[in-house]
């Protein structure tokens, strides 16, 4: 007997999307189903490419063809993906910009611009398209961690004006004041004028088609953050912590600067920086240097995800110091721990996306 299009279609009624909690079918993430003789070809649009399901989806498709379809089928299947977005499209250099993500802490020193690097550059890997936006005016330092300290940016036309046009490495596109002062250029700027610089980066750079756009924010709950949270429509925020009390402490008060009801940013999860320290001649021992499961413990309490637990360990500080973070290092387990990072902010995002717009939050 023939097998038809909807036989296909009715089996993979059957496999759900593990974040999103509906199958596959009506999620409308099965496109181009083919059938010739006993072979099944089709697409699975996923909502990311750095779905963290991806290869338990595949297999509940094959078997699901095979249970409720033929045993005998050969099913060929082409994983895609289109990154989900619930920004509105305006006329700003923004507009191809489908989810803009702030990174940020309530204390400086718990390695956010770190943190921020190699989630972008995670992203990056995974074959989404990034930008990053270096926030922090005061004291940038993306353009170092990202070996470009001799870059300016170029420059680019919008709408027939004359914008910027960011630099770019590893598959990443970034902007930073950094990029546009000298090394030992003192940037004194007061509240007023370090909110328009910042938002400048933001609406004089031509960042094109952008999957994801990350912000390292500077630390704090000041006005330039207000104004940030306010001005532009964020997806979500990231908040990076250490384990101790006090960093515990200025953490809670950054979640609460995104809760303010005139911003209402939703929080897509908490990461643990330096959660433990691990010396590079004893690998395999951890040593709770500002104490152990802080973060994880307040992300427990406050309901919301744990994204990850990130070592201190000094190959990250010399990869970020040498213009090639760590997320670079292929195979090895700090790699690891970083492309995680992303793929759970990408799931928190397109968990997010999926949700009627008065749950977001």
């Amino acid at each position: 007997m023939q097998i038809t299009t909807q036989q296909v279609l009715d089996a993979l009624k059957y496999v759900d999307d593990p974040d999103l909690k509906k199958d596959l079918v009506t999620l409308n993430m099965i496109k181009d189903v083919k059938v010739e003789g006993k072979t099944i070809a089709f697409t699975v649009v996923l909502t990311t490419p750095a779905c963290p399901m991806k290869d338990m989806i595949h297999n509940a498709c094959v078997n699901a063809i095979k249970h409720f379809v033929d045993k005998e089928a050969v099913v060929q299947i082409n994983m895609s993906s289109n990154v989900t977005s619930k920004k509105e499209k305006d006329e700003t250099t923004l507009r191809d910009v489908k989810n803009i993500i702030a990174v940020a802490s309530g204390k400086g020193g718990v390695g956010k611009s770190t943190i921020s690097a190699n989630l972008a550059l995670g992203l990056a890997k995974m074959g989404a398209k990034v930008g990053l936006i270096d926030a922090d005016i005061y004291g940038p330092s993306q353009h170092i961690m990202f070996g470009l300290g001799q870059e300016t940016p170029g420059s680019a036309e919008f709408n027939g004006q004359r914008k910027m046009a960011p630099v770019e490495n590893y598959g990443v596109k970034l902007n930073s004041i950094g990029l546009m002062s000298g090394p030992g250029q003192v940037i004194a700027l007061r509240g007023p004028m370090a909110t328009k610089a910042l938002l400048q980066l933001f609406h004089d750079t031509v960042w094109g088609e952008l999957d994801y756009l990350i912000v390292d924010l500077p630390p704090g709950t000041g006005d330039v953050q207000i104004s940030l949270c306010s001005q532009i429509p964020l997806t979500g925020a990231v908040i990076v912590c250490t384990p101790q009390e006090v960093a515990l402490s200025d953490a809670r008060k950054g979640i609460a600067l995104f809760q303010i009801p005139q911003i209402k940013v939703p929080i897509l999860g908490l990461v643990e920086n330096m959660a433990w320290f691990t010396p590079a001649e004893l690998p395999e021992n951890k040593y709770y240097i500002f104490g152990k499961d802080g973060v994880k413990h307040m992300a427990e309490e406050m309901h919301l995800p744990l994204l990850a637990q990130i070592p201190l360990v000094q190959s990250i500080r010399e990869a970020s110091d040498a213009g090639h973070p760590a997320v670079l290092q292929e195979n090895t387990a700090l790699s690891e721990e970083f492309m995680k990072l992303a793929q759970s902010v990408a799931q928190q995002v397109a968990i997010r996306n999926a949700r009627p717009v008065e749950e977001a939050v």
